[in-house]
């Protein structure tokens, strides 16, 4: 078994991947934001615990108030985003540019969160097994 194959790294590049698709998403609804009828998406919740036995067990949890984690997925994973109802926009774009930034904002850092945390645990195991 390698040390790549741990569930927790396997978890935590799911997670990097989807925030890397996530991206690609809301740029998409950012540069969209000026099209007419043009809805924008984002995707599908996060689940670990329905991944399987890779897992062992292992399911992520976030304390409540926080924002909510996403799912790693496709184009079969996208889902409209409501808006809030409270801007008029000449164009008639249901794309609320304020809530997109924030959420690209808020992306970018769980990405940075999840990064680090892979590289601090591969550290650790290294120095576990001597070979720092």
């Amino acid at each position: 078994m390698s040390i790549t194959d741990l569930p927790l790294f396997s978890m935590l590049r799911t997670r990097m991947q989807w925030h890397q698709e996530r991206q690609r998403v809301l740029a998409q609804n950012v540069a969209n934001s000026d099209t007419r009828d043009f809805k924008p998406r984002d995707l599908t919740p996060l689940q670990f615990e329905k991944t399987g036995a890779g897992t062992a067990g292992m399911t992520l949890r976030r304390p409540e108030g926080t924002q909510t984690a996403y799912a790693a997925g496709s184009m079969a994973g996208l889902k409209s985003s409501q808006s809030r109802g409270f801007e008029a926009r000449q164009s008639g774009a249901a794309v609320n540019l304020e809530d997109e930034m924030l959420k690209v904002a808020a992306n970018q850092m769980d990405f940075q969160a999840a990064s680090s945390l892979y590289t601090k645990s591969m550290g650790l195991l290294k120095i576990a097994i001597g070979k720092r």
